[in-house]
């Protein structure tokens, strides 16, 4: 990949920006990535591939209003064709409701690094294992199909007020599916990883022979409710969905489950379980992001004006009560709170989590383990209860052992609602929602829960 230099590299983008607009202020936020993957199918490498994209975002703010404007730039020319709609755009633009003060500040010390990066050499140490596993799934009949994708992006921050701020971010994950020869049997796992250096494919392999064993004898059940175990996987996939609808805003106009009966938000309610922390935090380990707002538009979580903002530690539940809520300083003014902006991660704490899920699953008489969750809708915004299917490998669980895999089915829960019932707790570990994780957010840090009554609501023909 060529070094960009002069006006080209991602700082000089920024200053050209800021010196050509012509609005009364400006924000330029220009995002240099580089991505590298691998798929395969069939036990065999089917595509590879590395790209490097340089996007800009330009922000233009005039009077009451503001305009942004996003788009593919790589030179100076390009980023003034952005600048310049912009700046057109603002001068037509409504007054902005979430109006206010720039963000200020000085340049960050890491200003004039360069951008981070990544390459295909970052599967080196998975990919030679990978070789190995396929070998060993042709030999016992078994075939694997997956996606490997990491991903480096340098963000340069940069306004009109002097603020220029720089964060590199790591972002990857895995996904493997394998099934046996006759298609009839199936089983996922998946993870998160910064740089590949902790994602062994050897185990990831490992991991799916496991549970293709578990699924060798089938088992037909009904739809109820079940003794059931979900793995931490789902616990992300769920809880995840909980920090999405965590908007003050949403909560103040009385649509979600964090609203207040007659007006205003459930903050300093007890909402679930004593003991349980929902949290975010920007330097929580291997799970790091922007230590600042971030933020190409405006929405009900999110306001350009609060861009370079910065973000640390917040609980949205501590000890059970609802402390915060994502709001942006125009909000939180209003309703007389502290800003609390969203973090690009989210953790899960139970006071009482102990071991792993393999010893939930050991005190289940009988019930079921989760393992992955998929097509996740809300039904109902006031009580926040979601519907999804399960997939790849719902397992029967009696005596405290695995004994077979059963049908799937369409569920019908509340995350808010798992958080009151669930019985017992594994202690947190580093987690992968593969609902959103391969989307836009895989950094979630989550345990497995045991729930008594897990509502499986229909039988899903899906396999």
């Amino acid at each position: 990949m060529a070094l960009l230099t002069g006006n080209g590299r991602p700082q000089g983008l920024v200053e050209h920006a800021l010196a050509t607009s012509t609005s009364e202020q400006c924000i330029v936020i220009v995002n240099d990535s580089t991505s590298a993957n691998l798929r395969w199918a069939n036990n065999t490498l089917t595509t590879n591939g590395v790209m490097h994209s340089i996007d800009v975002t330009v922000i233009a703010f005039q009077g009451a209003g503001n305009a942004s404007v996003s788009g593919t730039a790589a030179s100076p020319e390009q980023v003034t064709a952005l600048v310049e709609s912009a700046d057109r755009a603002a001068r037509l633009a409504d007054p902005a409701e979430d109006k206010a003060e720039l963000v200020t500040g000085d340049v960050a010390a890491d200003w004039d690094d360069p951008s981070g990066e990544t390459s295909i050499q970052v599967f080196d140490g998975f990919a030679a294992k990978l070789g190995e596993a396929f070998k060993q799934a042709d030999a016992e009949k078994r075939i694997l199909y997956g996606f490997v994708f990491h991903e480096v992006a340098t963000t340069y921050l940069g306004s009109s007020t002097g603020l220029r701020l720089r964060h590199v971010q790591p972002t990857g994950h895995y996904g493997c599916t394998g099934k046996n020869a006759e298609l009839t049997n199936s089983a996922w796992v998946g993870g998160a990883t910064r740089d590949f250096a902790d994602v062994d494919a050897a185990q990831m392999a490992a991991d799916l022979t496991t549970r293709l064993g578990w699924g060798e004898r089938r088992i037909d059940l009904p739809a109820g409710r079940y003794d059931t175990v979900l793995s931490p996987t789902c616990v992300a996939d769920m809880v995840a969905y909980a920090y999405f609808e965590m908007s003050a805003r949403n909560a103040d106009d009385g649509r979600t489950v964090f609203s207040k009966p007659g007006g205003g938000t459930r903050i300093g309610e007890q909402m679930v379980s004593e003991g349980v922390r929902f949290y975010s935090d920007p330097s929580y380990p291997g799970r790091e992001c922007a230590p600042f707002v971030i933020a190409s538009g405006s929405s009900d979580r999110s306001s350009v004006y609060d861009n370079g903002l910065p973000t640390g530690p917040t609980d949205w539940i501590k000890d059970g009560r609802l402390t915060s809520l994502i709001q942006t300083r125009h909000n939180a003014a209003a309703t007389g709170a502290a800003a609390t902006p969203g973090v690009d991660n989210l953790a899960l704490d139970i006071a009482t989590g102990t071991g792993t899920e393999a010893d939930l699953v050991a005190g289940v008489d009988d019930g079921l383990l989760l393992t992955c969750l998929w097509y996740i809708r809300e039904v109902d915004p006031q009580t926040l209860l979601l519907t999804g299917l399960t997939r790849d490998g719902v397992y029967r669980v009696e005596g405290g052992e695995i004994t077979g895999a059963v049908n799937n089915f369409r569920y019908n829960e509340s995350p808010i609602d798992l958080l009151r019932r669930y019985t017992h707790a594994s202690e947190t570990v580093p987690s992968f929602s593969r609902e959103w994780g391969e989307d836009f957010f895989s950094r979630t840090a989550t345990p497995a829960l045991r729930v008594p009554d897990f509502n499986m609501s229909s039988v899903s023909q899906a396999l």
